[in-house]
């Protein structure tokens, strides 16, 4: 089993030794960009880390460095060692870059620590970014184009943001709470996000908007979609099936909450699967998720044989 792990490795000493002088030169200075770069920003990125850590929102942020780089090795044969500068990409996304460095550290005072903190986030990715265009050239940062890409989910959400998709989720959910009422039979009356059942009333908060399992679910399809279909339209079907998927498992949560209230009794409204069940109905929603992966890749692979 040592054999070919060995051979692999002096496989890739090989193409890097073989590797013109200028071209080897030009990995190197990309190689260093992103290390100095790195400790320019050591300090908002370990604060980032930090913040992660106690959101559960942005936890997926300490992972997509990683995610990164795991696509950008599975992709290196695909990768072109045809190393050339690339102006236009180089100044677009350092010009983005030193904006969102601008707006971070001259707006500090009057940002939220999430706004600021998705600044220097926007600005280190945009910044390695034109690294990579300076250094390796556009063709590379094209093969490269999701990879590198996926490193923006290392911004966390702006609260503005935020704001909208839990009130837009909360509306969302439901609606598709009352079509689980009416097709249960459940008797209640609806005024908006408030539910009248048979011996309590439920109100559709912020707080239930499950926006953190419905991003999680939506980074979840983003990722599959690359990793296992090839055909464009296929990928961004299996990507805007998050969408309703997220929707209608957020009110399907709220159905079985109300319907536990009603049968079981009011005190349900405090009981841990409402506190706490999220990861129970994330994990049934990515039963449908990965359903319709095996079926999109199954007929892919039937219609476009592999070789």
């Amino acid at each position: 089993m040592a054999t070919p792990v060995v051979g692999g490795r002096r496989d890739a000493w090989a193409a890097w030794r073989n590797l013109p002088r200028p071209q080897r030169l030009r990995v190197g200075g990309f190689a260093g960009h992103l290390v100095l770069l790195t400790l320019l920003f050591i300090e908002p990125l370990t604060r980032l880390v930090l913040y992660a850590a106690q959101k559960d929102l942005h936890s997926h942020i300490i992972l997509a460095p990683f995610i990164t780089a795991y696509l950008l090795y599975i992709k290196r044969r695909e990768l072109s060692a045809d190393y050339r500068r690339s102006t236009a990409g180089t100044v677009f996304l350092a010009g983005i870059g030193m904006a969102a460095l601008a707006g971070g550290i001259g707006w500090r005072q009057s940002l939220s620590l999430n706004d600021e903190l998705a600044l220097m986030a926007l600005a280190f990715v945009s910044l390695a970014a034109a690294g990579g265009f300076l250094c390796l050239g556009s063709k590379w940062m094209a093969a490269a184009a999701f990879p590198a890409g996926f490193l923006i989910f290392m911004a966390p959400l702006p609260d503005a943001v935020v704001d909208w998709l839990e009130k837009a989720s909360v509306l969302a959910s439901a609606e598709a709470a009352a079509l689980y009422f009416k097709l249960a039979g459940t008797t209640h009356v609806r005024e908006g996000t408030v539910f009248e059942l048979p011996g309590i009333a439920l109100r559709v908060g912020q707080e239930c908007s499950g926006i953190r399992s419905s991003w999680v679910l939506f980074i979840a399809g983003l990722l599959a979609s690359h990793l296992f279909l090839r055909t464009r339209w296929r990928r961004i079907a299996l990507v805007a099936f998050v969408i309703p998927l997220g929707i209608l498992r957020n009110g399907f949560r709220i159905f079985v909450i109300g319907l536990l209230c009603v049968h079981v009794g009011p005190h349900m409204i405090d009981s841990a699967i409402h506190r706490r069940g999220g990861p129970v109905f994330f994990a049934l929603s990515l039963f449908p998720l990965f359903l319709l992966l095996w079926w999109l890749r199954r007929r892919e692979q039937r219609l476009h044989p592999p070789g």
